[in-house]
């Protein structure tokens, strides 16, 4: 029910589910319903913005209650999953899928429940996200299929963005986050764009529409502008074709991860990197762990410079790309740092 990035965290555990099931229902919010299209194992994708997750939440009323059930109800469901992050309660979700009919729901739950659900799952408090969700599928008796890894992954075939990108190869420098604490300065990020440049590298910069003004910033010295230039698909299909992708904590960076592209990933420690560092993909993480700011989950950055990110020097963002960038450092083991 939450962003992009949350979703494809999601898509191994609904490829497990999709394995055993007739058919998959995934419920999603506005902010993640592009990355719920794009999960292979979905039949039908539902939306609703469920106002106890929402940054910007809408009121609770009976009747945005009511159709939600309703939809629930004419979809046939006979069990729910409700995937959750760490820190979120799936309880209320719970509630309405109970008055929508459906007859078995599990969930991760650190509150007494009640009736409300039928799984109550506990895990450890250091799971990766995609982990813990897999954790709740397969006690809920979804098991990782034989041959699947796991890993993120799109549905293919991608669009062709070759007229956009040139040849594959390139570093693409994703500068925006929807969490201000999460991402860099523009100054900052402007500064790795030369850095990169400087070194040999070509550079596409990256962002959503509302990000233009951003990605016009740190676009600099020959670097080409992509800021509001693809969808989801047609930003999956760039980020496929890099060498390597550096991006904060973000969407972005998993989206980078389920199509198989290493990560420069300069994480804030407003959340835990154990969680939520990029899954399963070669992956160097930079910034200061031990920041003031570690654990707060902060939405603007709390310490005045936003040191923890804007100390990563352009020499250690290049020097991190050139390590991803060659076939030893694409066969490193990533993710979780």
């Amino acid at each position: 029910m939450d962003n992009v990035g949350d979703v494809l965290l999601a898509g191994p555990s609904v490829r497990a589910v999709a394995a055993r099931a007739d058919r998959v229902v995934l419920l999603a919010g506005p902010r993640g319903r592009a990355g719920a299209d794009m999960l292979p194992g979905v039949d039908t994708v539902l939306q609703w913005c469920a106002p106890w997750i929402d940054p910007e939440p809408p009121p609770v009323t009976a009747d945005a209650v009511r159709d939600l059930a309703d939809a629930v109800r004419a979809e046939g469901v006979d069990a729910a999953i409700v995937l959750t992050s760490f820190h979120q309660s799936a309880l209320p979700l719970a509630l309405v899928l109970r008055t929508a009919g459906v007859g078995w729901i599990g969930a991760v739950s650190e509150d007494y429940p009640g009736s409300l659900l039928d799984l109550r799952h506990r895990v450890r408090d250091d799971l990766p996200e995609a982990e813990r969700g897999l954790s709740l599928v397969r006690a809920a008796g979804y098991p990782t299929p034989p041959g699947d890894d796991g890993a993120l992954a799109v549905r293919r075939p991608l669009p062709d963005v070759s007229a956009l990108t040139g040849p594959p190869g390139y570093v693409v420098v994703h500068p925006g986050a929807s969490v201000p604490a999460r991402r860099p300065s523009a100054q900052r990020s402007a500064e790795h764009v030369r850095g990169l440049l400087a070194d040999g590298h070509r550079v596409l910069v990256t962002g959503a529409p509302h990000e233009r003004e951003l990605t016009a910033q740190v676009a600099v010295h020959g670097a080409r502008d992509l800021g509001g230039a693809t969808d989801l698909p047609g930003l999956a299909a760039v980020l496929d074709r890099a060498a390597v992708a550096v991006a904060p904590n973000t969407g972005t960076a998993h989206l980078a991860a389920a199509v198989g592209t290493p990560v420069v990933s300069l994480f804030a420690p407003v959340v835990p990197a154990r969680r939520w560092a990029p899954h399963r993909v070669p992956t160097i993480l930079l910034g200061d762990q031990d920041a003031p700011c570690r654990d707060t989950r902060a939405r603007r950055c709390p310490v005045r410079g936003h040191p923890c990110l804007d100390s990563i020097t352009t020499r250690d963002v290049v020097s991190a790309t050139n390590r991803l960038a060659t076939p030893a450092g694409r066969m490193t083991t990533g993710g979780s740092p």
